[in-house]
């Protein structure tokens, strides 16, 4: 068989070629601009323009008897229907990216991802981790005397939160519904909370199902006070009024709203894909919101039993009390410090409870 030989270059073609690359890369790096991913669709994501490249692409002249082509010009605030280079990680709203556009096609790409300082993922249909939100400061768990509060769901997400280094608030709309059945229950469990120390704030918008004619808005000065130049994710169970809250908060996010079935007396999910929704669509710096896909999205089958018992943040200190170092702190392990303390007053018994719930969910793997 023939070898083939290496072409041996001469020192004036090495320099004619590094000159080359060195032109390319410079003249791809004039095209690039910082850019903030909005939503993901499949393969094609949105991104907004928050800068402009240092080369900005001018129209074509065109003939008189030429059709006039494709153009689109290139603006801050802009949004854009992005591809991404196959060599990045999933992206996710709130993604600060490097990208380039194609005035002709009004498609871009997206070229690299500058790096995160917090990252919300979840299992999808196909047991993989798939990123929700990046770049998150507080997790907002919204709640409300009906549907009824589900402690179990609330530390879901307070897990969550521990594990994604993210700030969890509480928030517990439809207040005004405090007085009627569920409103005991409900105060208690806010109480219990803010004795753990978690934040929370009472809010009541106009939710469908509530009384017609009412124009209440209770709370939302406070909420805004919290969550103000943050970007924030939304989170609870259907029903709860996240969208009408959201639709509070920015009215022109025109956010769809499901009416509580009458029979079920359960929400009806309507958000089907994570958004984020800017205080100020002219500056994003200012914060916003990420409208994410309801509770049944998230499983934690991806966590370790440290990082949900990390997540228990008055548990996680006992756990190294029990007499065995592979307690299940099930409510019959032996020398558990767990339910020793349930016993003595100090932890609650639902947080135990819980605890257990979700480690053996963790632990059955969903395939």
């Amino acid at each position: 068989m023939a070898l083939i030989r290496q072409r041996k270059l001469t020192k004036q073609q090495i320099r004619r070629i590094d000159k080359q690359q060195l032109e390319s890369q410079t003249s791809i790096d004039d095209s690039l601009m910082d850019g903030v991913v909005m939503a993901h669709y499949g393969k094609q994501l949105e991104v907004q323009v928050t800068s402009l490249p240092d080369f900005i692409p001018e129209q074509p002249e065109i003939a008189p008897d030429d059709p006039e082509p494709f153009w689109q010009e290139l603006a801050l605030g802009d949004i854009w229907r992005c591809h991404v280079r196959t060599n990045l990680p999933m992206l996710a709203a709130g993604d600060q990216v490097r990208w380039n556009a194609d005035s002709n096609t009004g498609f871009g790409r997206i070229e690299s991802v500058k790096p995160r300082t917090s990252m919300v993922s979840r299992p999808d249909r196909y047991h993989k981790l798939k990123p929700v939100a990046a770049n998150v400061d507080i997790l907002a768990i919204v709640f409300a005397p009906l549907p009824a509060a589900a402690p179990t769901l609330i530390d879901r997400y307070l897990v969550v939160c521990h594990h994604a280094g993210v700030k969890p608030l509480l928030v517990l709309n439809k207040a005004d519904l405090l007085a009627e059945e569920n409103g005991v229950d409900t105060n208690e469990l806010l109480a219990q909370y803010a004795a753990l120390g978690y934040e929370s704030v009472l809010t009541s918008v106009d939710c469908p199902e509530n009384i017609a004619g009412s124009n209440d808005q209770q709370g939302l000065g406070d909420l805004k006070q919290f969550i103000d130049n943050k970007l924030v994710i939304f989170a609870g169970q259907s029903g709860v009024g996240k969208s009408s809250l959201i639709n509070a908060l920015l009215p022109e996010s025109a956010q769809s709203v499901n009416i509580i079935s009458d029979n079920s007396k359960l929400g009806q999910h309507t958000t089907t894909t994570s958004r984020l929704l800017p205080f100020n669509p002219d500056d994003l710096t200012q914060g916003g919101i990420v409208d994410t896909p309801g509770i049944r999205e998230y499983g934690i089958w991806h966590l370790t039993p440290d990082d949900i018992i990390s997540g228990f943040i008055e548990l996680a200190p006992l756990s190294g009390d029990c007499q065995f170092r592979d307690c299940r702190h099930t409510h019959n392990s032996k020398g558990c410090a767990l339910w020793r303390a349930v016993a003595d007053g100090q932890v609650l018994q639902r947080r135990v409870e819980n605890l257990v719930t979700l480690r053996e969910e963790a632990d059955t793997k969903p395939y």
